[in-house]
């Protein structure tokens, strides 16, 4: 590889990593050629972007992007593959599920709206995040409660008034 196509790979793993604001680095070292066609049509299916780097070409990115991401270079070691997601325990649900078949992808850490994890122990933390449309939606539950109580109390409560209204009425 050249200088150039270096130089053109930073520059689009830069690019990535300034649009995405969720980042998983994952380990598929070790995994057969159908395992990891499996992996890729999961992530695929799950509107994932995976991708093999080099660790050096990525730890350069990391430098020349805006966003600090902290301990991750450090865990640039062996084979490393980026996965970006819209949603942020996607790839965290991905990892889990997969590793029913297997025990890889290891997770290396991820960056998630500007939080770092690091190490395959946090993969159980990564999973249980909400995404934004559960949170909104949890909100919105939480607000509309009281106001659904207020309305199913004062319905109740006419139908009774009415009845007690035309019972005295008729005698």
């Amino acid at each position: 590889m050249t200088r150039e196509e270096k130089a053109t790979v930073i520059q689009d793993l830069t690019t990535q990593l300034g649009e995405n604001s969720i980042i998983y680095l994952a380990d598929i070292s070790g995994m057969d050629a159908g395992a990891t066609s499996d992996l890729r049509r999961a992530c695929f299916k799950a509107n994932i972007k995976l991708a093999v780097v080099k660790n050096t070409l990525l730890a350069k990115a990391m430098q020349a992007s805006e966003k600090e991401f902290g301990e991750l270079p450090e865990v640039l070691k062996g084979n490393t593959s980026l996965m970006f997601s819209e949603v942020g325990n996607a790839p965290a649900k991905l990892i889990k599920n997969f590793r029913k078949k297997s025990n890889k992808p290891l997770l290396k850490g991820a960056f998630v709206e500007e939080a770092i994890y690091v190490g395959d122990e946090t993969l159980d933390a990564l999973v249980s995040i909400k995404s934004k449309e559960e949170m909104i939606g949890e909100v919105i539950g939480l607000l509309q409660s009281p106001a659904k109580n207020v309305i199913s109390g004062l319905k109740s409560g006419g139908g009774k008034l009415a009845g007690i209204l035309k019972t005295l009425s008729e005698k």
